[in-house]
């Protein structure tokens, strides 16, 4: 593991590892943004040895055939969980946690091992170098409009935009919103063929999870507009789906996928003093014409 030193420290509030440093990072960027938050009391760190050292490990939960849930006990950080997404292909993980250990990896191993990494936004990077270094330096897809957000680079950073296949039937979709490069992972063979999109808390599934919503900072209750709500609907509009796997353990929209964005986009124009329906540009390539570029 990439903190043999203990000096790649991570942040405790949203569980992000930092550069390896002599000392104690004295900032974390991605809290200080007004998305995020730091702690009352001041910015905390950790490292990995001493996650390992108060107990926490990697639980996984076969979500359904070829999706298996990976989170940490006790809770960390955010608190997400991960979706490793098996294919025929290569595995895929979807968002990233702030913790790995060596018990992990060779339980994935056994399941495939990962083939590439990709998260929804910067909230998510976690540990995601030593994600990647564990499975033998697979990709890390980081949409090119959040590298800034990077806090620990690694060589195997692949920059994208727009859309991008990373397996066959499995496809990132940079949707903006919550960040510019926020994104959302569709798996085309997911919910039994119906096709799942997987979402992060770029589309979050909320918990009457009928719903989903879109803010720009949850934790501080910051709305997004009216122009980004459309673009996000608008990108994920063409993609078969059924079912939305959100964030967090007890966060999925089990079925009418494509309804609940509907209904939920509408709800949330509506409240903020906008008009519901979206123009016949803003349906087929959200609002001011975006379309996302295929890369």
């Amino acid at each position: 593991m990439h903190d043999a030193s203990g000096a790649a420290y991570i942040c405790v509030t949203c569980g992000v590892q930092q550069e390896p440093s002599q000392a104690r990072p004295q900032r974390c960027l991605i809290c200080e943004d007004e998305r995020q938050y730091v702690r009352q009391g001041g910015q905390q760190w950790t490292t990995l040895r001493d996650l390992r050292a108060t107990g926490h490990r990697i639980v996984l939960r076969d979500l359904e055939p070829d999706l298996t849930g990976v989170g940490i006990e006790p809770s960390f950080g955010i608190g997400q969980r991960a979706l490793l997404l098996r294919t025929p292909r290569g595995n895929f993980l979807w968002d990233c946690i702030g913790y790995i250990d060596d018990a992990a990896v060779s339980a994935i191993r056994t399941r495939g091992g990962v083939a590439g990494i990709a998260m929804s936004h910067p909230h998510f990077y976690g540990v995601m170098a030593e994600w990647s270094a564990a499975f033998g330096d697979c990709p890390i897809y980081i949409p090119s409009a959040d590298r800034e957000w990077v806090q620990r680079g690694s060589p195997t950073i692949v920059e994208w935009a727009g859309v991008r296949e990373v397996l066959p039937g499995v496809t990132l979709i940079q949707t903006g919103g919550h960040f510019e490069g926020s994104a959302v992972l569709h798996w085309a063979q997911g919910a039994s063929g119906s096709g799942a999109l997987l979402v992060g808390d770029t589309i979050t599934v909320v918990p009457d999870v009928r719903a989903v919503s879109f803010m720009r900072s949850y934790p501080n209750l910051i709305p997004l507009p009216a122009s980004e709500i459309r673009r996000i609907v608008a990108s994920v509009r063409p993609y078969k789906f059924d079912r939305i796997y959100g964030g967090w353990w007890d966060r999925v929209t089990a079925s009418d996928g494509h309804g609940a964005i509907a209904r939920s986009a509408r709800r949330y124009l509506k409240w903020i003093g906008a008009p519901t329906e979206m123009s016949e540009t803003a349906k087929s390539a959200g609002e001011g014409g975006f379309e996302p570029p295929i890369v």
